[in-house]
């Protein structure tokens, strides 16, 4: 058991419903099993650390910090930094001209006595945390990092679950049950749920299912308009699969007919290809953030697909609406926190013990929970849409 006299925290990337949780569980652990350790927290991420900008755990906190559990965001901040993008560093007043931000980093990991690093956040957060552990062990400085998978979007290689996205996909059903009762504020309404996912579409789909479920759980009343078809959604669209969109223009022609409304679940990243091709075709530059990653609240993938929807289903009322913050910002569901308490037991577990990596279930390893490299994490893992619920969904739905 390695002799750990300081830990640190901190959050990056987009929020999760699981950062605020994963806090409590690695305070609570520490204080359970090595109540001697420091613990610090950066503020907003690699930001913080970079500044050298931090908060020490307190017993107070230590005390109560299963109050954490019951909020989202993450109380100790997030930002997206890449240590590796000095320009950018640079340019935001983090390093000065010159310097080599994992230097910087490094440098104020020693002198602020830390001994492990925890992580939380998607595969940019972890592999940053990688470029960091490596530069320090380079310059003869161990460091154990034990990194946490956050994201919505339940694309990180070779992780089963991430952390918060059950949590994501039940609070997009919630906001979606609102946001589809206004089918009926105007005839022929077509109304498009834009769900967060980049080039996975796992939310999407898991939003749609929620969703889905909950319509085949309510008693209806057709005979004064409370109709289960018209509450229903109709199209559920996702990066990994292709979308003939004048055959479904067809498909959705016939229900906007027979039922009076369409609703579409659409993930951000189905059409991006079609909509950044259309934006560079006009000459418009495409906004990308630090890690190259298009934004997607800037470019309104939703607001394209409603254009091209529109007119073909002759639409007299569009309403395109985003689920993402919503979602994102929600405090975790009883089955992330049972996940996410496991993954910071055993994170704990790991820190102490000198290993290194990101704590998940192992896809590739019998979807075992354990401690997986981080040369092994990546991003972009596809959603596979042959998964047996999501074809059933899409069967009852008459997409498939």
């Amino acid at each position: 058991m390695t002799k750990v006299k300081k830990v640190a925290l901190l959050t990056a990337g987009g929020f999760a419903p699981c950062l605020s949780t994963a806090i409590a569980g690695l305070i609570e652990e520490y204080t359970q099993v090595a109540p001697e350790a420091e613990i610090i927290a950066y503020r907003h991420g690699y930001e913080g650390l970079l500044k050298g900008d931090y908060l020490t755990i307190t017993e107070e906190v230590r005390r109560n910090a299963d109050i954490l559990t019951r909020f989202g965001g993450s109380p100790i901040g997030s930002s997206r930094v890449k240590l590796t993008n000095t320009a950018d560093l640079v340019d935001r007043g983090l390093v000065d001209e010159g310097d080599d931000p994992l230097k910087v980093a490094s440098e104020r990991l020693i002198a602020d006595g830390v001994d492990v690093l925890h992580t939380i956040g998607g595969d940019d957060t972890n592999t940053t945390a990688a470029d960091l552990a490596a530069y320090l062990a380079d310059n003869d400085h161990g460091l154990t990092v034990v990194g946490l998978p956050k994201t919505i979007d339940n694309d990180v290689v070779p992780i089963k679950q991430s952390l918060g996205a059950w949590t994501a996909a039940e609070q997009g059903s919630r906001f979606a049950q609102n946001i589809v009762g206004e089918h009926n504020s105007g005839s022929r309404m077509l109304i498009i749920h834009e769900i967060m996912g980049r080039n996975c579409g796992w939310l999407a789909a898991a939003t749609a299912a929620e969703y889905h479920a909950w319509v085949g759980e309510q008693q209806w009343l057709p005979e004064i308009g409370l109709s289960k078809e018209a509450w229903d959604v109709h199209a559920v669209y996702v990066p990994e699969s292709p979308l003939d969109l004048d055959a479904e223009a067809e498909r959705l022609g016939t229900i906007m007919d027979e039922v009076g409304n369409v609703t579409i679940f659409l993930s951000e990243g189905a059409g991006l290809e079609a909509v950044v091709g259309e934006m560079e075709r006009h000459g418009e530059e495409v906004p990308r953030d630090p890690f190259g990653h298009v934004k997607m609240d800037e470019i309104n993938p939703g607001t394209w697909f409603a254009k091209q929807f529109a007119a073909k289903l002759d639409a007299r009322k569009v309403m395109v609406q985003k689920s993402g913050y919503f979602s994102r910002s929600a405090a975790s569901n009883q089955a992330d926190i049972d996940l996410i308490f496991q993954c910071t037991k055993l994170a704990v577990e790991c820190a102490l013990s000198g290993r290194s990596g990101v704590i998940g279930q192992d896809e590739e390893n019998g979807d075992e929970l354990t401690s997986i490299a981080f040369d092994r994490i990546k991003g972009g893992k596809p959603f596979d849409t042959s998964t047996e619920w999501f074809t059933t969904l899409l069967s009852e739905i008459g997409q498939a």
